[in-house]
C-alpha cells in the first residue's frame, strides 16, 4: 500500500531487514562446521604427520593440529561476520526520500523501528543520520566483505582436503573422503571429491557476488544509492548460497573424513625435514649436508643420522663431543614431541651417557 512513504528509506531498511533475518541460519551453518572440524581435530590428534610449507616438505605437525586451526579460522570468521552484522540493524527508516524526512511524522522513525523490532525479535535502533544513511551502503559492503572472508577461509580448507585426499596411488593419500559420488563416466573405481568441490565453486560464486555488491557500494551518487536492487539480489544470493555449501560439506564430507595413518607415517618416515630437530646438537649447515645426503642415498633422515654418529662423524657445534646414536634416537623417539615446541636436542648427550 501506497501511504505517500519513499522506497528510497523503505528498501534499504528490508535489505538490512533480509540479511539480518537469515543470519542466524548462516552462523549456526558455520558453528555446525566449526564444531565437526574439533571433532576431528580431537580424532586426528594422534597422527604425526608431515607440515608442508610452499608445497615443500616441512617440520612435523599433528593432523589434529590442522583440523583446530582451520575450526578456529571459521569462527573467527563468524565473528567477523556478527561484529558487521551489528551495524546493519542500524536502519534509516523515516528520512524519506533525501534523508532529510520531509513529510514523516516526528515521531515517525522511532514508532517504525520499534514496531519492526517487536515484530523481528531483533535489537533494531535508528540510524543517529539519515542522511548519511541514505547516501551510503558502507555497512551492506562490510557485511558482504566479512561473508567473503569466511568464503576465503573455505576455499582455503576445501583446497587443502583435496590436496591432502590426492591420489591414492600418486597423490598425498593422507585423508579418505565419503565417496559420495563413487566412479567415473570413464574411469572404473575413480572417486573424486566432489564435496570440496562444490565448495570451492560456491565460494568462488560468493566472491562474485561481494565484488559486485562493493561496485554497487561505491556507485551511489550524491543523495541516493540506485543501485540497492543488485545490492539486495547478491547479498540474499551469497547468504542462501553459504548456508546450502557449508551445510551439505559439513554432512556429508567432513563427518566421514578419516585418516590415513599408515601413508601419514610413510612420508614423515621419508622427510629429510626432519633434521631441523637435531639443528641445536649439529647446526644448520652440517643438517642441510645430512639433508643432500640423505636424498641422494635414498636413506631416512634418522638412519642417515644414526650411521653417523656410530661411525664417528658427527658432533656437537659447541663441544665438539662426538654425538651417539643414543643421542639421535633420544631427538627422534617420539615424533610427537617435535609438534609441540621447544628445543628437543639441548645437550649434546642423552642423560644415558652423562
Amino acid at each position: 500500500v501506497n501511504m505517500a512513504q519513499s522506497t528510497n528509506d523503505t528498501i534499504p531498511t528490508a535489505i538490512r531487514l533480509g540479511c539480518l533475518w537469515r543470519l542466524a541460519e548462516l552462523t549456526g551453518a558455520v558453528d555446525g562446521l566449526a564444531e565437526a572440524l574439533r571433532a576431528k581435530a580431537v580424532e586426528f590428534d594422534d597422527v604425526v604427520k608431515s607440515g608442508r610449507t610452499h608445497l615443500q616438505d616441512a617440520v612435523p605437525i599433528r593432523m589434529g593440529q590442522e583440523f583446530a586451526g582451520y575450526a578456529r579460522a571459521v569462527e573467527r570468521d563468524r565473528d567477523r561476520i556478527q561484529r558487521a552484522a551489528r551495524e546493519l540493524a542500524r536502519l534509516g527508516i523515516g528520512g524519506t526520500a533525501a534523508g532529510t524526512g520531509l513529510n514523516a511524522h516526528p515521531e515517525y522513525a522511532g514508532r517504525v523501528v520499534t514496531e519492526l523490532a517487536d515484530l523481528t525479535q531483533l535489537d533494531l535502533h535508528a540510524s543517529d543520520d539519515l542522511i548519511e544513511s541514505m547516501q551510503s551502503m558502507a555497512d551492506m559492503a562490510d557485511f558482504s566483505a566479512a561473508l567473503r572472508t569466511l568464503a576465503i577461509t573455505l576455499t582455503r580448507i576445501a583446497n587443502d582436503v583435496r590436496l591432502l585426499a590426492s591420489g591414492p596411488a600418486t597423490g598425498l593419500n593422507e585423508l579418505h573422503l565419503l565417496p559420495v559420488q563413487p566412479g567415473s563416466s570413464i574411469m572404473p573405481g575413480k572417486v573424486n571429491p566432489v564435496l570440496a568441490e562444490m565448495l570451492n565453486m560456491a565460494t568462488f560464486h560468493i566472491q562474485g557476488c561481494d565484488l559486485t555488491v562493493a561496485l554497487a557500494a561505491q556507485a551511489g551518487q550524491l543523495e541516493l544509492n540506485v543501485m540497492m536492487p543488485i545490492i539486495a539480489h547478491n547479498m540474499f544470493e551469497m547468504m542462501q548460497v553459504m548456508i546450502g555449501a557449508i551445510q551439505a560439506f559439513t554432512h556429508k564430507c567432513v563427518t566421514g573424513i578419516e585418516p590415513n595413518r599408515q601413508q601419514a607415517q610413510y612420508w614423515l618416515e621419508r622427510n629429510a625435514i626432519l633434521v631441523t630437530a637435531l639443528n641445536p646438537m649439529i647446526g644448520y649447515a652440517r643438517g642441510a649436508e645430512l639433508v643432500k645426503e640423505s636424498q641422494v642415498k635414498g636413506q631416512t633422515i634418522r638412519e642417515l643420522a644414526i650411521s653417523k654418529a656410530v661411525a664417528g662423524e658427527l658432533v656437537h657445534r659447541e663441544t665438539g663431543e662426538l654425538l651417539t646414536k643414543e643421542d639421535i634416537d633420544a631427538v627422534f623417539r617420539d615424533l610427537r614431541e617435535l609438534t609441540e615446541g621447544g628445543i628437543h636436542s639441548q645437550t649434546g648427550h642423552s642423560s644415558d651417557n652423562e
